[in-house]
């Protein structure tokens, strides 16, 4: 079984995708990392030197691949993963999808505060981070409620998130 996380940037993907994956012994495969790792180049690297055209390509290759496997996976998704292609029907189709909900106040507290490890929004000040992330967040809602499943992780411990998560898939 395939287990797909979804969601925008601080949402928790690769947080909880970790403490996921030791709490069901499945192995953890994050998107980003494997294209990076597999491209021996960072993402920011990859969109500055080939494009995000290139990019999207590399990247539905990839989630193919990984979705394609027998083995038990927790795949964290880049957070536009689902807004390509038909990405989120192949993730539906090939595993089990999570939206990991966070409200826009929980997300720009958490993303201002990772702001230079963000290239979306390394050059968006912080009273513009708001509304940045209200439209990006109105442009993406629509692929990731898609998802099989919707999980709220507003006010919630990391634990409370996997506990939930673990009791939707009956793990």
């Amino acid at each position: 079984m395939v287990i797909s996380l979804i969601g925008y940037m601080g949402s928790g993907k690769s947080h909880i995708s970790k403490i996921l994956s030791d709490k069901i012994n499945f192995k953890l495969i994050d998107l980003d990392k494997e294209i990076s790792w597999r491209n021996k180049l960072t993402i920011p690297e990859i969109f500055e030197k080939k494009g995000e055209i290139y990019f999207r390509k590399l990247e539905r290759e990839t989630l193919e691949e990984i979705l394609a496997t027998q083995e038990n996976i927790v795949l964290s998704l880049g957070g536009g993963t689902p807004a390509y292609y038909n990405n989120m029907e192949i993730i539906n189709h090939n595993s089990k999808s999570i939206f990991l909900r966070a409200s826009i106040s929980t997300l720009v507290e958490r993303l201002s505060k990772q702001k230079e490890k963000r290239p979306l929004i390394a050059k968006i000040t912080d009273e513009d981070l708001p509304e940045f992330i209200a439209k990006h967040l109105f442009e993406r809602n629509i692929f990731y409620s898609k998802a099989q499943f919707s999980i709220s992780t507003d006010n919630k411990t990391p634990e409370d998130i996997v506990k939930e998560i673990t009791e939707k898939l009956y793990l």
